[in-house]
């Protein structure tokens, strides 16, 4: 019965405080994360360093008067100008586009700019035309306490590990 308690106890330990498990319920990140895909977000991987660009990221996200747990590509950090042109995204008017080689395809049309605030991250799906993100919210920032973890891997159906750079 004590290994029983303590094998509980630790694996809710895990689950609440080290790692979180999520569903992508969507096809907004295709194709690095397919829908259905099963994925392991490190809870601890922000408690000493700030997010960054390119990171896959898990976080809550208020919207309609309902809270949505996404998964999404962080894009622009605090302080930064981001603007979407031709499909293109510019950082802090830059003449050249972001490397973004591993989304499914180019946005189509233009949005912004838009100035993230301190403390916030302006985030996209890796499949822009399909992904309900940033671009297309009212208020288009995450607060950086939102995040729930950063993407380590997908386990099932497919096993694929997930750095903070693009997969080109």
């Amino acid at each position: 019965m004590r290994t029983l308690l303590l094998a509980t106890a630790l694996a809710l330990f895990i689950s609440f405080f080290v790692i979180a498990n999520a569903v992508v319920a969507s096809g907004s990140m295709e194709d690095t994360i397919m829908t259905g895909e099963r994925v392991i977000c490190n809870r601890l991987a922000f408690v000493f360093s700030d997010p960054r660009r390119f990171d896959v990221v898990l976080f809550d996200y208020t919207h309609s008067g309902r809270q949505v747990t996404y998964v999404k590509r962080v894009i622009g950090l605090p302080g930064e100008r981001v603007e979407i042109i031709g499909g293109q995204v510019f950082i802090n008017n830059s003449t050249e586009p972001l490397d973004d080689s591993f989304t499914r395809e180019a946005a189509r049309g233009s949005f912004g700019p838009f100035y993230v605030p301190e403390g916030h991250y302006f985030v996209l799906g890796d499949n822009r035309n399909n992904s309900y993100d940033s671009k297309s919210w009212e208020e288009p920032f995450v607060p950086r306490d939102a995040f729930l973890g950063r993407a380590v891997f997908t386990y099932y159906p497919r096993f694929i590990w997930h750095n903070h750079q693009p997969q080109v």
